[in-house]
């Protein structure tokens, strides 16, 4: 690359935030699967695009424990940064920018993640959208702030009412609009505020280590327009059909099986090759139907092992006869990738230290690849981590930490993928790592 190229990247690394979509790809630098069916880690963008990690690595870096660790990684400062399918865009960007946003997943792409997330739902007239979940447009959206669209909701805006111990709530779903009426509104960041008088005060409640900076107003998008976008972006695919919150099938003839055919077709009538995507879902009977009737999709699907969540689950990551079913019965049934949250495969040994949990190791020796869930959503680690980190909570004490647990995940349980929300962070681990 020219000196006067390098410099000027550097003085303006501080926007590297400002993302322009990047231009269609001259050709492709990864080689696909390889003979188990993982992908190449990392791949070059064009020479045009430069991923830029930003500032957040280099703080937790410095924030970490001295050791070896620490002094590898701050040996990798300079780069030079490459895209790498290890580092996965959970929602696009939304520890900044609003979830499921073009601007969200410009940023993460930016910050060199090789694959995103467009969590799928539909619509009333069941078009396929961007949207963790079906019923959340009151927490992720301004649907709230205009009224004809607001009056459409399953459950209307209702103010908190101290008096009578009321919070603050409203319940609104994709399946309440159709597509041109969600075309309409702006992606916010994921919150509300329970004790709200107004719509507009429910409207905020973002945590104080998250920022509405970016939050001017989101473009929400179709599961086509993502697709679209990512290919434009240059990076794979990971589509998470999400478990509808209304009856099934929805307005009678449209069954679950229908819905998880559409999703897939989406991608084979805008060209896009299996190797390139990585469909997911919280239900082990989806992730068997794709493997029934979409195999080339199919050996690449992830079952998302949320067990230990499950109501009423005695689900323990280091006790194999609380798993049904077994991950060697989950292999048997074809499923080649698994993917619980960060806890379940981490635990810590007799002297304190983090270790794999009964859980990876069981994965591992069943054949399966492992992906996990989700660094950067916990916020500020000083107190234990929170949810992600609540096996290891013990010996978490700051922000640094994170980087130590991501190396577990690499070198002692073997991830293939890591979900970030902030995707710089395991893009420089990846890239100093060579994962």
């Amino acid at each position: 690359m020219p000196q006067d190229r390098v410099t000027w990247l550097a003085a303006a690394g501080v926007c590297w935030f400002l993302v322009a979509p990047a231009r269609a790809w001259a050709e492709e630098h990864d080689s696909g699967p390889n003979e188990k069916g993982s992908v190449e880690r990392v791949r070059k963008l064009p020479r045009r695009i430069n991923v830029q990690v930003g500032p957040r690595p280099y703080f937790l870096v410095e924030d970490m424990d001295e050791g070896p660790l620490k002094r590898k990684l701050q040996q990798c400062s300079e780069g030079p940064f490459h895209r790498t399918d290890f580092s996965i865009g959970h929602r696009g960007a939304p520890l900044q920018f609003p979830e499921h946003t073009k601007e969200g997943y410009e940023a993460a792409a930016r910050m060199g993640a090789g694959i995103l997330e467009c969590d799928v739902t539909f619509t009333k007239d069941r078009q396929l959208v961007c949207r963790h979940s079906q019923c959340d447009l009151h927490t992720t959206t301004n649907i709230l702030a205009v009224p004809e669209m607001a009056a459409k909701c399953t459950k209307p805006f209702t103010p908190a009412n101290p008096a009578k111990g009321v919070k603050a709530s409203a319940h609104c779903c994709t399946s309440d609009i159709t597509f041109a009426e969600f075309k309409q509104l702006c992606g916010k960041m994921d919150a509300s505020n329970p004790d709200a008088r107004t719509v507009a005060e429910y409207l905020g409640g973002t945590a104080n280590w998250r920022t509405d900076l970016h939050a001017t107003c989101g473009t929400v998008l179709s599961h086509k327009e993502s697709i679209e976008l990512f290919k434009r972006l240059g990076t794979k695919f990971t589509p998470e059909l999400k478990a509808p919150d209304v009856p099934m099938p929805f307005q009678g003839d449209y069954t679950q099986e229908a819905y998880a055919q559409q999703m897939l077709d989406e991608y084979k009538a805008a060209g896009v090759h299996p190797r390139d995507v990585w469909p997911q879902s919280f239900s082990l009977d989806d992730v068997l139907f794709w493997l029934r009737k979409e195999p080339r999709f199919g050996k690449q699907a992830v079952f998302l092992d949320g067990r230990d969540e499950a109501p009423g689950s005695r689900f323990d990551p280091n006790n194999p006869s609380t798993w049904s079913p077994s991950l060697e019965e989950l292999a048997a049934k074809g499923v080649r990738i698994v993917a619980p949250p960060v806890y379940v495969l981490l635990t810590l040994d007799a002297s304190g230290r983090i270790v794999p949990s009964a859980y990876a190791r069981a994965a591992r020796a069943a054949g399966l690849d492992i992906i996990t869930w989700t660094l950067e959503r916990s916020g500020p680690l000083k107190t234990g981590g929170g949810f992600y980190y609540q096996s290891v909570a013990r010996v978490i004490d700051n922000d640094g930490d994170m980087l130590t647990v991501m190396d577990v995940l690499a070198r002692d349980v073997g991830v293939i993928g890591i979900f970030s929300d902030w995707p710089g962070t395991v893009t420089y681990y990846a890239n100093c790592m060579r994962r």
